[in-house]
């Protein structure tokens, strides 16, 4: 945060000494004192008045007193000056990324604005797999659509590992293992996998251990493109030291489908207890030995080729899901 202060103008003296006689205008909007909010943002992002100084062009006078009229016309402190170092406040610390982000968005639609006046018909092709999809990607597009309503999406999905095949997609959400390409690849969750069933089924294991538990119930499989379809269960398995003969059971298309059988009683599946925590909430499922809960091996990536990175829908597309993963809760997908 902090770090794109000399994109924009430098703090004009007269806006800040009307802080405190700030109104709301006819338009219903309270007047914001942007260029106070942004000499904030490039203190409070650095807890450096010389750095922010520095990247502002303005005097650590200036800024001082941008500052102080903001802390004014709040009426409350956003800084503790100490004799070894500066800090945020709660205040300062509550006020801080909402401002950053704000000024982020601006600065990004005025880029596409600037890049490409035509964006209005421009339409972003975006790809998710259908468990991402239904568990997550639909409130993020949806989330995503009323920051941005001026930008069309396109969404596709199917199944399968890695880049969709055949697609012409802008960016895509890709179910993969960690590895090294030349896209661009930033991860939004790994998956971990426990096993998950009806509160009906997981009344059987009272008395059983886990092998015989799983050994005595159907096991739903979740199908991978070129890999074996128990592939996910070989892995619990291997990890908890089971021997429970993975080679059977039901397979899905998609963990979404897999979820559904067992939430109608159709047997045991593997799921993520932090992507599927409204099903655990609910009731709905219910997972019996969450202490053997282990790393799948596999994740969600978002993935765009280098080249698509000057792309201004694309940029920004990619920047705002990445900031949205970063400030997620670690137990809220999106």
């Amino acid at each position: 945060m902090g770090g794109k202060g000399s994109a924009f103008p430098r703090p004009d003296a007269a806006d800040v000494a009307r802080l405190p006689e700030a109104a709301e205008p006819d338009g219903g909007r309270v007047w914001l004192p942007l260029n106070a909010l942004r000499a904030f943002e490039a203190v409070g992002g650095r807890l450096s008045f010389t750095g922010a100084a520095a990247a502002l062009h303005i005097s650590q006078s200036a800024l001082s007193r941008h500052v102080g009229r903001l802390e004014e016309y709040l009426g409350c402190r956003l800084l503790d000056r100490r004799a070894q170092g500066m800090a945020l406040t709660a205040a300062g610390a509550a006020l801080l990324p909402v401002v950053a982000e704000s000024f982020d968005r601006i600065e990004e639609t005025m880029k596409m604005l600037r890049r490409d006046p035509g964006h209005a018909g421009r339409v972003l092709k975006i790809h998710m797999p259908p468990t991402f999809l239904h568990v997550a990607g639909l409130s993020l597009l949806a989330e995503f659509r009323r920051a941005f309503p001026g930008l069309p999406i396109d969404v596709s999905s199917s199944n399968g590992i890695g880049l969709p095949a055949g697609r012409s997609v802008d960016l895509a959400v890709v179910f993969d293992r960690p590895h090294l390409g030349d896209a661009i690849r930033d991860p939004l969750w790994m998956v971990s996998q426990t096993p998950a069933c009806t509160p009906e089924i997981a009344a059987r294991a009272e008395g059983l251990d886990l092998a015989e538990f799983l050994r005595s119930t159907e096991l739903l499989h979740v199908k991978l493109e070129g890999e074996p379809y128990s592939t996910f269960w070989s892995v619990y398995a291997r990890h908890n030291g089971l021997d429970i003969g993975v080679q059977r059971g039901l397979a899905f298309e998609s963990e979404v489908l897999a979820v559904q059988c067992a939430v109608a009683g159709g047997g045991v599946t593997l799921v993520d207890p932090d992507m599927f925590a409204a099903d655990i909430a609910s009731g709905r499922l219910v997972t019996p030995f969450p202490d053997t809960t282990c790393a799948s091996g596999f994740g969600y990536y978002l993935t765009v080729h280098p080249d698509d990175m000057v792309d201004p829908a694309v940029a920004l597309f990619r920047s705002w899901v990445v900031r949205r993963y970063t400030q997620a809760p670690s137990d809220d997908p999106v």
